[in-house]
């Protein structure tokens, strides 16, 4: 993780850049690959004036991701610090939430699962047993029972097997006849 730290207006005493380290560290807790982290420390200025306010600014930049930006304004820049920190760190929570709630189980966690599962006792208990099924769709059908039920359903066309086995298709014309393939 590249940091960097820049005073604007503000002397950056080693007490100021231990505490802006400090919270940068705390940022990597995470585990989301920050790839930088710049603060930002200046004095506020009003119409000319130097004023007591001073602000911190963190840009965290990582993957995949827009930049996350805290800016904090306060009278002493370790409380300022403090907060932005702290928001910081929420926001982070958050994202990290985010991607750990949304991670699709692949094939290779479904695999470690089922090796707690022996299956060659679950195979045991389990009788083969074959229902026979017959599907609607290829059942013989006449070709007045299709129209029915095609005027009945409102659909535009139904594809069907006819007594002679063959595959037909009945739909609806544009002029409210039928058609027949």
């Amino acid at each position: 993780m590249n940091t960097s730290m820049v005073g604007r207006h503000v002397e950056l005493t080693d007490s100021i850049k231990q505490q802006i380290e400090t919270s940068i560290d705390s940022l990597s807790k995470f585990n989301l690959d920050i790839i930088s982290v710049r603060a930002l420390a200046s004095a506020e200025e009003k119409k000319g004036n130097k004023g007591k306010g001073v602000s911190i600014e963190f840009s965290i930049n990582l993957p995949n991701k827009n930049t996350i930006v805290i800016k904090q304004r306060d009278d002493d820049l370790y409380a300022a610090i403090d907060v932005a920190t702290t928001r910081a760190q929420k926001a982070l929570r958050r994202h990290h939430e985010r991607i750990r709630d949304h991670k699709k189980e692949g094939i290779n966690e479904a695999k470690a699962a089922s090796k707690d599962i022996n299956m060659s006792e679950e195979k045991e208990g389990v009788e083969d047993e074959i229902v026979p099924h017959e599907l609607e769709l290829y059942k013989p059908q006449e070709v007045q029972d299709i129209l029915e039920n095609l005027k009945e359903t409102g659909k535009q066309f139904e594809i069907f097997n006819d007594i002679d086995g063959k595959t037909r298709v009945l739909y609806k014309r544009n002029d409210g006849r039928f058609g027949l393939y």
